[in-house]
C-alpha cells in the first residue's frame, strides 16, 4: 500500500503551490500543470508537463513507473483537471448523461488504477469552495460535478490538509517545532500554514488524517509538504514495529 498520498486544498492565494518549494531532489518531481501552464510561484527544477488533455495524466503515471529517478508526482490542480474534462468531453457531447458518467469514471479510474498502483509520492492540489446546505450548514469542500459531489472528493484520501492564511495571534496557542515564525511573518503579521485537523471553528471543513498522526498542538504547521511526508513515514514505521 502506498501511504504517500496527500490532498492539499484551500482557497486561492493561500499558499497551496508554495508548499512544494522545499521538496528535496527537485529534478525527481514530475509536476503535472493542469492550470493553463500557469507558472509556479517560485523557481523550481521540477520536470513540468503542460496538461492539455486529461488522458495525459494517465500517461504520466504510467511513464513515471518506468523511471526510478522520479520520486514524486504533483497534480496541480485536481479542480482544473476536472474542469478540463468537463469542457472537452461533457459540454461537447451529444449524450450528456453518458458524458457525466464518464466524468465520474475518469476520476475513479485515476484513483483506483493509476494512483493505487503507483510507487511514487503523490500530491493532489485542489481549490475549495464554501457551500451552504438546505439546513443552513456551511461546508468548505473541493467542489466537483455530478455523482462525485455526493461522495466527496476528499473521501478518496486518508490525508487531507488545508492551507490557510492565519494571523500570528491566532497561532499563539499552537506553538510547536513544526511551526516556525519567520522574520517576514512577523513583519506581515500573518503566516501561510497547513491545518492538519479540525478545530471547533472549522467543523465544516474536511481535513483528515489517520488517528493520532498529529498532536493537538500540531493543528497548524508550516505549509511544507516535506513535513507531512516525514510524518507519514514516521507514523507508519511505528505501525510496522508494533
Amino acid at each position: 500500500m502506498n501511504h504517500n498520498l496527500i490532498l492539499v486544498c484551500g482557497k486561492s492565494a493561500t499558499g497551496k503551490s508554495m508548499c512544494l518549494r522545499n521538496i528535496p531532489e527537485p529534478t525527481g518531481v514530475w509536476y503535472l500543470n493542469c492550470e493553463n501552464n500557469k507558472a509556479l510561484p517560485f523557481r523550481s527544477k521540477f520536470r513540468t508537463f503542460n496538461i492539455t488533455d486529461p488522458e495525459q495524466v494517465y500517461a504520466a503515471f504510467e511513464k513515471a513507473e518506468e523511471k526510478p529517478e522520479v520520486h514524486t508526482i504533483v497534480i496541480d490542480s485536481l479542480t482544473y483537471l476536472m474542469d478540463m474534462f468537463e469542457s472537452q468531453n461533457v459540454l461537447t457531447s451529444t449524450n450528456t448523461q453518458k458524458a457525466w458518467g464518464e466524468y465520474a469514471q475518469f476520476f475513479k479510474l485515476l484513483m483506483s488504477q493509476y494512483v493505487a498502483n503507483s510507487t511514487k509520492r503523490i500530491v493532489f492540489i485542489a481549490h475549495t469552495s464554501d457551500l451552504v446546505s438546505d439546513d443552513a450548514i456551511r461546508e468548505t469542500l473541493v467542489k466537483v460535478k455530478g455523482s462525485l459531489m455526493d461522495k466527496g472528493i476528499e473521501s478518496a484520501f486518508s490525508c487531507v490538509v488545508a492551507v490557510k492564511t492565519m494571523t500570528l495571534r491566532k497561532l499563539e496557542d499552537y506553538a510547536n517545532p513544526l511551526l516556525q515564525i519567520s522574520e517576514m511573518d512577523e513583519i506581515n503579521g500573518y503566516k501561510h500554514v497547513f491545518q492538519t485537523m479540525k478545530t471547533k471553528e472549522t467543523t465544516g471543513e474536511r481535513m483528515r488524517s489517520p488517528l493520532e498522526m498529529w498532536d493537538r498542538t500540531e493543528t497548524f504547521i508550516d505549509n511544507d509538504i516535506n513535513l507531512y511526508f516525514n510524518r507519514i513515514a514516521e507514523y507508519y514505521s511505528q505501525e510496522s514495529e508494533e
